[in-house]
């Protein structure tokens, strides 16, 4: 499993979950991500279906399939809980 972060500098829901997915990360530190800028993605915005409401968080398995996703500033825990419960696909 990875985590697709989509995310915007110009977002304040962005800057706020930035440092609460690097705790995330020191604590899986397994756990594969990829961050995408908004302005610099169209393709995957596209692709991805990527509203208007950032930050956006896609897990995906292994085949590169969507799980699940979260739209808007989540807390950690509920991150955690996603990630616990998905980790292994």
């Amino acid at each position: 499993m990875k985590i697709l972060k989509f995310g915007a500098v110009w977002c304040p829901g962005c800057l706020v979950m930035r440092p609460r997915f690097q705790q995330i990360e020191q604590e899986f530190p397994d756990l594969k991500t990829e961050y995408y800028e908004y302005d610099m993605h169209p393709e995957l915005i596209a692709a991805w279906d990527i509203g208007k409401i950032l930050p956006v968080f896609i897990f995906v398995n292994n085949s590169g399939e969507e799980i699940t996703r979260l739209v808007g500033e989540q807390s950690k825990q509920t991150i955690i809980n996603l990630i616990n419960q998905y980790i292994k696909e």
